[in-house]
């Protein structure tokens, strides 16, 4: 029987190039360049660091990590950006998580959504990924086109189709 698995997934090593390439640019940028602001990717507990002297640059700099990300291929639904807060000194921080995996009060909302398209097809969570199936491969097209276009608030991937 056909199927597919939605997953919210994404690739560490295309974050931290993203990371990478906003430290580089916020050197090299004129407004940027005495506000001491930096930028690291902590991949083992998967959370970026942002520093700066004041909230304006810490906000340019988020922006600059936001176009990055995008121009990487990847989604900015992956970032969860933490309150700012006041570091030593009279610099600022910012914590992004990055998140991967469906948790369970999603998973739900994306089962009731594909139940609700009344298609003969059947979706159960398994763990941190939802396993779709149906019998005609255009249901399961049509349900991949529909997720795509509803918000949920969080990266989806469309992933093991299988025929």
């Amino acid at each position: 029987m056909p199927s597919f698995d939605v997953v919210s997934t994404f690739d560490i090593q295309e974050v931290d190039n993203a990371v990478n390439i906003t430290s580089r640019e916020v050197m090299t940028r004129y407004d940027l360049r005495d506000q001491n602001c930096q930028i690291s990717l902590n991949k083992t507990d998967k959370i970026i660091l942002a520093e700066a002297k004041n909230e304006m640059a810490l906000n340019a700099m988020t922006d600059i990590l936001r176009n990055r990300t995008i121009n990487r291929k990847l989604s900015i639904k992956i970032y969860e950006f933490t309150e700012i807060e006041n570091a030593s000194g009279m610099s600022v921080r910012q914590k992004i998580n990055l998140k991967e995996g469906i948790d369970k009060e999603h998973s739900k909302k994306i089962n009731s959504f594909i139940k609700e398209l009344k298609l003969k097809a059947q979706s159960q969570i398994q763990g941190e990924q939802i396993r779709v199936t149906a019998k005609k491969i255009d249901d399961l097209q049509h349900i991949i086109e529909k997720l795509k276009t509803h918000d949920f608030k969080i990266h989806l991937d469309f992933v093991n189709f299988k025929k």
